[in-house]
């Protein structure tokens, strides 16, 4: 949520913002309404006025033992005239409200202009190695081992899911293990939070409205399945007053999460890689605004140690303006490497939404100075499973059809070195 003060006074530079991020949004239509309720407000306030005289009019009267009649009549007239406005201030607010509600957040002044094609890489980590011999597939190497079942789960539950058994089940323990063991050691609180979520929390964080058709909703009770644990973990601090002594908070959470994927027509669905479930570990900061940009990138840093303690090739890009989210004011996305398909996997976006989720959500902070203002909020996949698991699968993969376990995940598979 922006701030209409700051729309108000800066209303070429909200529409050029709004634009770069591919959104319409009728801004003028927007500064009208709001000119109609600030001229309603000073309206009403002399009205107010008129009405408090006119009552201390009544008073004296009353207490001269004089006709009041005509002051009353008058009074009344004046506080029909202000319920008239209090109606229309409240169809003004709604009006406001539903535009104001689809304004994404603006871009930060670092984000290059441009689309999905337009990510700039910043860092590449790691050799990528080809062996001389065929690498296959996640999907082909984890049904051979018999840990990945794809048949099982479209049985039990459709397209776009997956079923893990055996070692493979236990691989997928030992990486969130290991994940959250790595953050825990590195100050983050550990959360276990709700998978379902009313439609205020799902706002706050900036899911709805934008994105109401791939969210699953439950139909008795309008709840939502969250499609990240960003959304109750960040909640946690909605309607709160925090003391600025506390920032910053950093908090982790694993869960499943649930999508949709309305959009996935015509991309890649084999496999683990867009599936409606899969499990993701997700930090969360909370924030001084003064510190978030060097703190988004010690969270992108966060990610980038899961990663290279497993040591898996990976690249880091700073997504363009027309691939933000709706949310962020900058985004990176670390891509791993999968040596079976091929080609970099999205496994991690982290970014900072500066004060939008804040705002939403009524989340603030006191400072030294006692003055309340809005943190900024920030959070980071920690890492999503469904794509890392199939990088271990296919970069792990040996000539005898084997997978030997990441050294660093030895521990938590029971001394288990290889699957196979």
């Amino acid at each position: 949520m922006l701030d209409m003060k700051f729309i108000r006074e800066n209303p070429d530079f909200v529409k050029e913002a709004v634009a770069k991020k591919k959104t319409n949004v009728d801004i003028d239509k927007l500064l009208e309404l709001d000119n109609k309720r600030r001229d309603i407000i000073h309206e009403v306030e002399h009205l107010k006025a008129k009405r408090n005289s006119a009552s201390a009019n009544i008073a004296k009267k009353k207490k001269a033992g004089e006709s009041a009649d005509d002051a009353i009549a008058e009074m009344k007239k004046v506080g029909e005239q202000i319920s008239v406005f209090d109606n229309q201030l409240r169809d003004l607010d709604e009006q406001i409200k539903n535009i104001t509600i689809w304004i994404p957040n603006l871009p930060h002044e670092s984000v290059q202009t441009g689309g999905e094609d337009d990510m700039v890489i910043v860092k590449e980590w790691g050799e990528i190695k080809k062996p001389s011999f065929k690498i296959l597939p996640h999907w082909e190497i984890g049904a051979k081992l018999g840990i990945l079942d794809l048949d099982s789960a479209t049985k039990i539950s459709g397209a776009g899911f997956y079923l893990l058994r055996g070692l493979g089940a236990r691989l997928q323990r030992a990486l969130v293990s290991y994940m959250l063991d790595t953050h825990s050691a590195d100050g983050f609180e550990e959360i276990i939070a709700p998978y379902l979520v009313t439609e205020n929390t799902m706002f706050g964080t900036g899911q709805l409205p934008k994105m109401e058709d791939d969210m699953y909703k439950t139909t008795e009770d309008g709840m939502y399945l969250i499609p990240t644990a960003e959304v109750s973990v960040t909640n946690i601090y909605k309607k709160e007053i925090i003391n600025g002594n506390d920032l910053p908070i950093k908090m982790v959470g694993h869960s499943p999460c649930f999508r949709r994927e309305a959009g996935a027509a015509g991309k890649d669905t084999r496999g683990m890689i867009r599936v409606h479930q899969f499990d993701k570990v997700e930090m969360v900061k909370i924030v001084h605004p003064d510190n978030s940009y060097d703190e988004l990138e010690t969270l992108v840093a966060q990610a980038e140690k899961i990663l290279q303690g497993l040591k898996i090739p990976y690249r880091i890009g700073t997504l363009a303006t027309g691939d933000l989210s709706f949310a962020a004011a900058k985004c990176y996305d670390i891509e791993l490497w999968a040596s079976g398909v091929e080609k970099y996997l999205e496994i991690s976006s982290i970014s900072n939404f500066e004060s939008f989720q804040a705002r939403r959500m009524n989340c603030r902070f006191r400072d030294d100075e006692k003055k309340v203002q809005f943190p900024h909020t920030l959070n980071g996949s920690g890492v999503a499973l469904a794509r890392l698991i199939p990088a271990i699968l296919e970069n792990y993969q040996n000539e005898d059809g084997t997978v030997t376990i990441p050294e660093v995940l030895v521990p938590y598979m029971g001394g288990i070195e290889k699957i196979g």
